[in-house]
C-alpha cells in the first residue's frame, strides 16, 4: 500500500471506526458535517424513466438507477437495473473495448451467452471481459422482476461494438461497430425472452 499525503487532513468526527453492539453516545452527534446525501441513495429514489430502447424499436429494456453518474464517478460506470418480466437486458452483444460485470440481486435471470442459455441465480456474478468476442444479455423469462447491478467503465462510453443478431444496429453505429473477423457460430438460442417470441409470433 502506497500512502498519500492528504494535504490538508481532514478532521474526523468523534466514531472510532469499530464495531459495536451500540454506538457510545458520546460518538452520536445530532449536526454531522458530512453529507451523505452527496454520495449514498437508495436506488428507487434514483431510478429513471421505463423508457429504455434502441432507436426505431419499441421493445423496452431494463429501468436504470445510475449511482455513477449521481455520485459523480468518473471512472466506473455502476448502475442499478431492473428487468421485469417478459423483457431483455439489452440486444445481444459484444464490447471490443469495455470490461463489464453483472451482478443477480434478486429474481432468476437467464443469462444469453453466444446463444445458450443459463440460469441464474441472487448472489451469481458474471463477468464480461473486453476483447473476447462473447455476445451476452440477461432475458426474464419469469414473472418476476429481476434486480442486477451492473459496473462497466465510464471512460469506455465510446466502446465499439458487434450485434449479432441485429445488422441493422451495426450499420447504423457506424465507426462505434466492432467487426470481428472470427465470430463463433451463434447457439440454438434466438435471444429473445419467451413472452416476446410468442408476441412476435402472433402479430
Amino acid at each position: 500500500m502506497r500512502h498519500w499525503k492528504i494535504d490538508p487532513v481532514r478532521p474526523l468526527g468523534p466514531h472510532d471506526g469499530l464495531p459495536h453492539d451500540t454506538a457510545p453516545a458520546d460518538q452520536l452527534v445530532s449536526a454531522c458535517p458530512v453529507d451523505f446525501s452527496a454520495f449514498v441513495d437508495y436506488w428507487r429514489d434514483i431510478e429513471g424513466a421505463d423508457d429504455t430502447r434502441y432507436n426505431g424499436s419499441d421493445e423496452l429494456h431494463t429501468i436504470s438507477a445510475s449511482f455513477g453518474e449521481k455520485h459523480g464517478l468518473m471512472r466506473l460506470g455502476i448502475h442499478h437495473e431492473r428487468l421485469k418480466p417478459g423483457r431483455r437486458a439489452s440486444w445481444p452483444h459484444a464490447e471490443a473495448d469495455e470490461e463489464e460485470f453483472v451482478f443477480v440481486v434478486e429474481g432468476e435471470p437467464d443469462l444469453w451467452a453466444d446463444g445458450y442459455l443459463k440460469r441464474l441465480r441472487p448472489g451469481d456474478g458474471a463477468s464480461f471481459p473486453a476483447g473476447t468476442g462473447l455476445a451476452h444479455t440477461f432475458l426474464n423469462n419469469t414473472d418476476r422482476d429481476v434486480r442486477l447491478v451492473v459496473v462497466g467503465e465510464a471512460t469506455r462510453s465510446r466502446s465499439r461494438l458487434h450485434y449479432p443478431m441485429h445488422p441493422r444496429r451495426n450499420a447504423e453505429i457506424g465507426e462505434r461497430h466492432w467487426r470481428i473477423e472470427r465470430q463463433a457460430p451463434p447457439g440454438p438460442h434466438d435471444g429473445l425472452p419467451d413472452r416476446l417470441r410468442e408476441k412476435s409470433r402472433s402479430s
